[in-house]
């Protein structure tokens, strides 16, 4: 699939992109009469619009290419764009496969996208087949979102790379949580599949949610699309510069993410020991889903002791979703359990 230009909106091709004050200069020295900026400050300049510090470390970090990544206003910015690059509103439809990450359909509804819902199969996995059929029965269909590991279950999905190979589509692989298992990636694919985008973000291994940067990995013509349809300053100067010191502390980011590791660990050792817990599933995340004897009794006992977890009976029965803590907060929240279970300890 080398002409991924036959997906996109017409009026998205034909689009000439605002051209801002610094697309026309980008040096750093100067006087800047140009912008319409207040001249006294420490944060009066619009940031770079196109985040070339960023996306140079990223570059370096991730073995790919800097005209192959996009930075978005979090990922959820990244999925809105996709719709309006490859969606025409009202026509055009996407495939998601619940249980997973909700803003795929809100951001569908938001942008008049149809969607086509096909659930995991019992062990969470895709139901290629049926994506097949669905997508080859249904010329409108666009787009699939894939979330792996997926939310909220938290195993990685098999089988993307022949749903690559067979969908004729966009397909979206949102990584959110692949630096807790970072071999898995697909980013390695980009060269080989034109119609793969691959998401990742700041927001959970690299402990920056507060910040708001999503990461978008694509050949250079879906990139240069994101580009121009994208607000013109999408991500501030604070959040370039916060995501850079991130970047910079490798070796901090490599504690805390080997601390999350083993508290996942220590987690379902002694979370199989309650009766209350029925099941415990596999993840490759930062966060568990527990299948429990009763989800509401159970979240609603941890509020009120001010833990907080996620009540996911709505999306898998009887199931909670637990975040790893801090050791400190992770014994709290076993301290609870326990004394839920009748087996305080």
């Amino acid at each position: 699939m080398d002409d991924i230009t036959k997906f996109v909106r017409p009026n998205i091709l034909a689009l000439k992109p605002y051209s801002s004050a610094r697309d026309e200069f980008s040096g750093s020295e100067g006087i800047f009469l140009d912008a319409n900026e207040n001249p006294y400050g420490n944060l009066n300049r619009y940031p770079d619009p196109h985040q070339k510090a960023l996306k140079s470390k990223l570059s370096e970090i991730k073995k790919i290419s800097a005209d192959q990544i996009f930075i978005g206003n979090g990922s959820d910015e990244v999925i809105d764009l996709i719709y309006r690059i490859f969606c025409e509103p009202g026509e055009s439809s996407a495939i998601v496969c619940p249980p997973t990450y909700g803003m795929y359909e809100v951001s569908a509804n938001i942008n008049n996208v149809r969607l086509h819902r096909i659930p995991l199969t019992d062990d969470f996995q895709l139901d290629l087949e049926k994506i097949l059929q669905t997508a080859g029965s249904d010329s409108s269909v666009k787009l699939i979102f894939i979330c792996s590991p997926n939310n909220p279950t938290g195993n990685r999905l098999n089988n993307i790379g022949k749903l690559l190979d067979r969908f004729n589509g966009i397909v979206v692989a949102d990584e959110a949580y692949i630096d807790f298992c970072p071999e898995y990636s697909l980013k390695e694919k980009i060269g080989s599949h034109p119609n793969l985008i691959v998401m990742q973000t700041f927001s959970k291994a690299r402990a920056l949610a507060g910040v708001r940067i999503g990461m978008a990995f694509a050949g250079k013509k879906i990139i240069s699309l994101l580009e121009k349809t994208k607000p013109p300053y999408n991500v501030s100067v604070l959040n370039q510069q916060a995501a850079l010191e991130a970047l910079a502390d490798a070796d901090e980011f490599e504690k805390r993410r080997n601390i999350i590791l083993q508290q996942r660990s220590h987690l379902v050792e002694e979370l199989a020991k309650l009766k209350i817990v029925k099941r415990i599933y596999p993840s490759d995340a930062n966060f568990l889903l527990v299948e429990v004897s009763d989800a509401d009794r159970v979240y609603r006992h941890l509020v009120e002791k001010q833990v907080i977890i996620r009540n996911r009976t709505t999306q898998v029965t009887n199931c909670v979703r637990i975040t790893v803590g801090t050791p400190d907060e992770n014994r709290q929240l076993l301290k609870e359990l326990y004394l839920l279970d009748g087996s305080a300890r």
